[in-house]
Parts: structure tokens; C-alpha cells; sequence
């Protein structure tokens, strides 16, 4: 510990420092039990942010000198910080270009009839700028477009584009979950499901590419984040995720999986869904392009995804501009190579045994918490009922 009769304003920073190693601690290790309470789920997001921390920390005890404290205790902080750090650092450094690309880019930048671009924005329903999310859509023409947090007023706001994409299939909803699915190309058996909660929706369809002949499995999700406003735990969300990656693994055809995952590309349950449904991320080895807090820089993370097959390579990625939205939309251009899958299929990760037998209970789980919550309404609506009368 440090000299009592020193200085006041070293003893804080001694306290500060330590006050700050401890949280960038508990942020590195808490992630790492599999347990789904929103408490603990929520450090999956700021892996960056904690590596910040613990950097700035680990200088602060530099400077402090915790070295030279006695009993050593000083010198495991900082290795403990320094072990932090690069345990984050492997987490984060595969969606940046110091990695190599998981997606491979195109070759066929000449061939349009087998290229697909798509959009996702949210829009934050309560954001009133709806005249800039429709003119940032037309700037950047997607062939496929879903908008999520959308009710009726942003049905109106977007439905302009239905004169260049007359391909649509809609569900406005007033809870913060409703989307609209905007396409450009021709589209069949579009449904839109509730997988888990009855107030959720998910988009399920097939798209055909320019050259007329090439369907695309299409799927879009906007589950809900582990977050006490919205769910106690990631339950759910997991489940719904790895469903549709259950689903997918039992189809041999291209597909795309979009939307607001509201989950970050590196969490344990993001990979798992990548490994059980064999589909890759663009953003491996290109960029982290977070989309979300887009008001506040330096607390932002990737929660907006697009995952493709291995039949598909990319043109272009990017992040499209602020809108008024919390999210910023993300866009992507892909090209249809499926003489490449082999080779693409080599950077794809594979599931085990043990991989299946975690999503299948995660699934389960997901199922039993919502006729839990079920059970729950209905036992209140009864109670609700008895005090009326």
C-alpha cells in the first residue's frame, strides 16, 4: 500500500488507478461464464473501451510505481492488467485489417447480374428524421433494403422507395421491434415469423439475383438485447439466433443473414451461431465499422451484422451516415462466386459435437423462458381480472 503520510493527492491517485484496474478487470472476466443475465452479458460489448481502460490504468501504475510496492501485490496488478489486455486484444484483433479477410473480395467486379447489395438501418422509431433516412437509402440504392424500429409513421416516411423497389414485405409495429423489407429484385415465399417472443418479428425469404436465375436464402433479425428495459437475460436473443442458424445448417444454398443482431461480432454466441450455420463474417479482417452509439464515439461497437455462405465474396463495406438514428446503417455489396465456396469454405469455422450440444440447449432454454413469461402474463391478466370485479 502506499505511504500513508504521503501527499492527499497521491493517496487518491493510488485509489483512483486501483478503483479503475479492478472495474477493467471485472470487465475482462465476467464475460467469460456462460451465464446469460443482462449484468453480466452486457461486458461482451465494450471490449475496446476495456482495453482503453486498462491500458490508461496500467500506465497510472507505472507512474505510481505499484512495483516497488512490498509483497509483490502491486506487481500483480499490472501483470494482471497487461494479461487483460492482450486477452481483449485477441478478441478484437480479427475484425481489424491486421487480420487476413474471412470473406475474400471480389473478382468479378464486371459481372452484375450475380452482385447483391443490401442495407440495414435502424432507425430508431422515435427519431423524427425520417426525410434523412430515405434520402441516405436513395444515395446509396441497395438492391435489398430492411429498415428496423419502424411503426406506421416510418412506413410512410420510407414508402417512397416502393417506386424502385416495389418487392415488399412489411411489418410496422409501435413496441420498437417493427421492420420493412424493401427489394429491388424479385422476391418468393416471403414470411414474416415470430420465432420465440410474440412481439418479434423476423424476416424469411428468397431473393433472386440480376441474372434471373440464382435464389438467395434471405433472413433478417431484430432480436431483443439483454437489457433490463428490454430482457433480464440473452436467453432469447441466443435462441433466436442460433434457430435460424440450426435452419441454415440443414439448407446447401447461398443465404445472407441481416440485421440488428443486437450482439457484437466477437461474443461467444455470435460465433457459435457462425459455427453451427457455417456462415462467415465480411467484417473478419476488414474493419470493426461500429454502428452503434452513434451519438457517442467513444463508447460504440458493431451491433448491426451481415453473415454470407461461402458462395459469396465482397465488392464493398461500409458504414453509411448519421441519419438521427442511435445505430448508424451499415452497407454491403456482394458477389456471388459459388465456383469459390471450396476455398471460402476453409476460412468458414467449424462446429463440434460439443458446439451442438450447447446451441441445442440454448435453444431449449430460449423456449422455456418464454412459456415461463407466458405463464407469467397470464397469471397477472387473471389476477388484473379478479381485482376489476
Amino acid at each position: 500500500m502506499p505511504d500513508i503520510d504521503a501527499p492527499l493527492w497521491i493517496l487518491l491517485a493510488h485509489g483512483l488507478v486501483l478503483l479503475l484496474s479492478v472495474a477493467a478487470l471485472i470487465g475482462t472476466l465476467l464475460p467469460l461464464l456462460r451465464a446469460e443475465a443482462w449484468w453480466i452479458r452486457v461486458f461482451d460489448f465494450p471490449r475496446l473501451q476495456i482495453v482503453g481502460l486498462a491500458l490508461l490504468t496500467l500506465a497510472g501504475g507505472l507512474v505510481l510505481e505499484w512495483h516497488k510496492l512490498p509483497d509483490y501485490w502491486g506487481i500483480g496488478l499490472l501483470l494482471a492488467l497487461a494479461a487483460a489486455v492482450v486477452y481483449q486484444l485477441v478478441r478484437i484483433v480479427p475484425y481489424t485489417p491486421l487480420a487476413s479477410k474471412q470473406v475474400g473480395d471480389s473478382t468479378e467486379l464486371d459481372n452484375d447480374g450475380r452482385h447483391l447489395s443490401l442495407a440495414v438501418m435502424n432507425v430508431l422509431q422515435f427519431n423524427k428524421k425520417g426525410k434523412e433516412a430515405l434520402a441516405e437509402l436513395e444515395r446509396i440504392d441497395p438492391d435489398i433494403i430492411m429498415a428496423v424500429e419502424t411503426d406506421k409513421w416510418w412506413l410512410e416516411q420510407l414508402r417512397p422507395l416502393e417506386k424502385t423497389h416495389p418487392y415488399t414485405c412489411h411489418e410496422p409495429l409501435d413496441n420498437t421491434y417493427g421492420l420493412l423489407f424493401f427489394s429491388r429484385l424479385p422476391v418468393r415465399d416471403c414470411h414474416i415469423k415470430y420465432l420465440l417472443d410474440d412481439d418479434v418479428p423476423s424476416l424469411h425469404t428468397h431473393v433472386q439475383l440480376p441474372d434471373g436465375k440464382t435464389w438467395i436464402r434471405l433472413y433478417g433479425l431484430h432480436p431483443k438485447p439483454p437489457a433490463p428495459q428490454e430482457a433480464k437475460t440473452s436467453t432469447k436473443r441466443d435462441a433466436e439466433l442460433l434457430l435460424v442458424g440450426k435452419e441454415i445448417e440443414k439448407k446447401d444454398e447461398p443465404t445472407v443473414v441481416f440485421g440488428d443482431m443486437n450482439d457484437v461480432a466477437w461474443s461467444h454466441t455470435s460465433e457459435l451461431f457462425r459455427r453451427i450455420s457455417g456462415l462467415m463474417d465480411p467484417r473478419v479482417g476488414r474493419g470493426l465499422l461500429p454502428t452503434f452509439h452513434a451519438d457517442y464515439s467513444l463508447l460504440r461497437w458493431p451491433l448491426d451484422h451481415v453473415f454470407v455462405s461461402p458462395d459469396f465474396k465482397v465488392d464493398d463495406i461500409q458504414r453509411l451516415n448519421y441519419v438521427g438514428s442511435d445505430h448508424f446503417p451499415i452497407y454491403i455489396k456482394l458477389s456471388y462466386e459459388p465456383h469459390d465456396k471450396h476455398i471460402q469454405k476453409e476460412n468458414a469455422e467449424q462446429a463440434d459435437a460439443e458446439d451442438h450440444e450447447e446451441a441445442a440447449e440454448k435453444i431449449k432454454d430460449g423456449f422455456q423462458e418464454e412459456r415461463e413469461e407466458e405463464l407469467e402474463e397470464a397469471a397477472g391478466a387473471d389476477q388484473k381480472k379478479e381485482l376489476t370485479t
